[in-house]
């Protein structure tokens, strides 16, 4: 979207607001089909550094993500959607079978629903 949708940037400044990860989401982007649950900025962040942090290899890039969340705060709307447990739907399966972690611009999603598509794993 050229603009982003302004019912969209609501969702996420009231999953930030309340601090929940419990708004399930679907959004079309670039292509892609990504569902599952939004997560407040510092939470995803706070995730993706303990994953990276586990790793022996990447361990060191958890550092990117310990900092402050991005632009979202009392007087600025996010700009982007922060997923987990989230699938990038491919025909009728889901990938990664264990949900991952997704951080979408919002000015990209050009169509969304609320909930969770399902999936089959075989």
């Amino acid at each position: 979207m050229s603009k982003p949708d302004e019912l969209l940037v609501d969702i996420a400044t009231l999953v930030e607001s309340a601090q929940s990860n419990q708004m399930s989401l679907t959004v079309v982007t670039g292509g892609a089909v990504i569902t599952g649950r939004l997560a407040p900025e510092a939470v995803w962040r706070q995730r993706v550094a303990e994953v990276l942090n586990d790793s022996a290899r990447l361990a060191g890039f958890s550092a990117a993500f310990t900092g402050s969340p991005g632009s979202a705060g009392e007087n600025n709307p996010p700009t982007h959607l922060h997923f987990h447990v989230a699938r990038i739907l491919q025909g009728t399966v889901g990938i990664p079978e264990t949900g991952g972690m997704y951080r979408v611009s919002i000015e990209d999603v050009s169509a969304w629903t609320v909930g969770d598509f399902s999936y089959s794993d075989h």
